[in-house]
């Protein structure tokens, strides 16, 4: 079983493509606490890297998991750039309760939060091509359950970015707000997101405080209602991954 968090799609993509390759099955990280996962023989994890951090609800829901102890453990981070922090945090989780991380790596997709510091994400779908190859490794080397590691720089730079005033001033600038006067109501924004933080009120989406800044509901809006930092989101430079659409993302 694959177990994915995504709110753009690359992350679902991504474990679509694992699965497909060996046989198995994905499915949403939220689902999976009640879901019986005993007599699973693989269980892999594939989340994307938010601030060089795990999405704040992944380690939570992993701790929650009721997990074998003998199955082939995997974590693989889609990710702008570096993963930080982001595959430690659960490996440190899984080490808490007993299991082994056998395999973990990262691959580069376009940055969705790059919408948020003026630039255009879809500037980066060289990304795909470039790193294919790492991914055809990824696929064979689960396939083949193979202990390898590649977890990257020893966390300093998700370290850094939890400190209280660090996280503020970046978390600030990607927190979605709906425009008043753009937004028809059409709940699109809600239906994407992943922790259903989002309620429609007097044909408004309100965004609530469970936002993991994974920017859904920005660049999925067909009215470019969600903004951050009361900046006007641009169509071309909204993004989700080419073979993703708002559908594949509602449960």
């Amino acid at each position: 079983m694959i177990l994915y968090f995504s709110g753009t799609g690359n992350s679902l993509a991504i474990a679509r493509a694992i699965a497909e390759h060996v046989g198995d099955k994905v499915l949403p990280l939220r689902e999976a606490v009640q879901t019986d996962l005993l007599q699973e023989k693989r269980i892999g994890f594939v989340y994307p890297v938010y601030n060089f951090n795990a999405p704040a609800i992944v380690p939570k829901i992993v701790a929650q998991l009721t997990l074998p102890k003998d199955a082939y453990y995997f974590i693989v981070c889609p990710c702008g750039a570096q993963t930080g922090d982001a595959i430690w945090q659960v490996e440190r989780v899984l080490k808490q309760k007993g299991l082994t991380l056998h395999y973990c790596h990262k691959i580069r997709v376009p940055d969705n939060s790059a919408i948020g510091f003026g630039r255009n994400p879809n500037d980066q779908l060289w990304k795909f091509e470039r790193f294919a190859p790492r991914l055809e490794q990824i696929k064979a080397d689960i396939a083949a359950c193979t202990s390898r590691h590649h977890f990257g720089s020893r966390g300093l730079a998700g370290v850094i970015a939890r400190r209280p005033v660090f996280s503020r001033m970046v978390l600030e600038a990607l927190r979605p707000k709906a425009n008043a006067d753009k937004c028809i109501g059409c709940g699109i924004c809600a239906k994407v997101c992943p922790v259903s933080n989002i309620e429609m009120v007097d044909k408004c989406a309100i965004n609530g405080d469970r936002c993991e800044f994974c920017l859904a509901c920005v660049h999925f809006c067909p009215h470019q209602a969600m903004e951050l930092g009361h900046k006007p989101t641009l169509k071309e430079r909204q993004y989700h991954h080419p073979s993703i659409k708002a559908k594949d993302m509602i449960r």
